[in-house]
């Protein structure tokens, strides 16, 4: 049996990096790869990059890869380098090092494990590292983005922060969930591994919660200096910890839908009237309701 363990959207969170390495040295993999997201919404950028580079694991690259690049190299509107919306994306951009920078450069789009040829590794989709899959991805789509797949292959993705397994025309499709923010209500460390016996049947998917000190991760939030300075984005992305579930993105459509304005203002309000529970199929007929309304 062969066993590849993948690890995705860790968003530069080492301590739950670190409880998943301690896993992984009781569950001895063959071989280990990152689905990407090693940073973005997070602070400890820096650390997790240069422990994946010094593990040698390799990875695909996320679109918060490619997010925090063009931040670093200003391939960004002007007025980005000043807007308080956006100071959490330069405090995560300046905090990497510039042998981080060099690093997530060179990453890959995509991957297959030396192990399993039969298995495929990236971030999004195979056509962009910012559209994902989900149990709410429709076949049509899923027809689309497996036309180059043979029945027996494997596509592992991540980016949606929610695990899925999948059998789609005889391919099997794994999300992996988050390591560092999960968006399916359960706040442990989440990654997968798959067993695979024979190149001919699918693979067996084990999926892995693990707990981490994850009150020491909200304390370094605090402790970097990157709550504070990070403004709308750090709060949000701290509830998104304590909840397991999206916020920053629903605050976002929210206040576009009603015409809000972006500021800690706006956020109070929007806490107060943000029920995490809800699917985002719900939460944005709820936003077309209340732009009906007129409220």
């Amino acid at each position: 049996m062969t066993r590849i363990a993948i690890l995705s959207d860790i968003h530069a969170n080492l301590f739950a990096l670190d409880a998943v390495y301690q896993d992984l040295q009781q569950q001895q993999p063959d071989e280990i790869l990152i689905g990407g997201d090693l940073v973005g919404r997070g602070p400890q950028g820096d650390a997790v990059v240069q422990f994946i580079k010094e593990q040698g694991w390799r990875s695909v690259k996320g679109n918060h890869e490619d997010y925090l690049l063009n931040f670093h190299h200003r391939r960004i509107p002007t007025d980005w380098l000043t807007d308080p919306v956006w100071s959490a994306s330069r405090w995560m951009a300046a905090e990497l090092s510039s042998e981080s920078i060099d690093f997530i450069e060179n990453i890959p789009f995509s991957l297959r494990p030396n192990l399993d040829p039969m298995t495929f590794l990236t971030h999004g989709t195979p056509r962009s590292n910012q559209e994902g899959i989900g149990s709410w991805t429709p076949a049509e789509q899923l027809s689309e983005l497996t036309a180059e797949f043979a029945q027996g292959e494997t596509l592992v993705v991540g980016h949606t922060h929610r695990p899925v397994l999948l059998d789609y025309a005889g391919i099997t499709i794994v999300n992996t969930g988050s390591v560092g923010l999960p968006f399916n209500g359960d706040w442990r460390a989440q990654y997968v591994i798959l067993n695979r016996t024979d190149d001919n049947t699918p693979q067996e998917v084990e999926f892995r919660q693990v707990e981490y000190d994850r009150d020491a991760f909200l304390q370094h939030y605090k402790d970097s200096g990157f709550l504070a300075e990070g403004g709308i984005t750090s709060a949000l992305l701290y509830q998104e910890l304590l909840c397991a579930r999206p916020f920053l993105v629903p605050y976002l459509r929210w206040a576009e839908a009603l015409g809000k304005n972006v500021d800690m203002l706006t956020v109070e309000e929007f806490l107060e009237f943000y029920d995490c529970n809800l699917s985002m199929e719900e939460l944005f007929k709820l936003f077309h309701e209340l732009v009906a309304l007129g409220k």
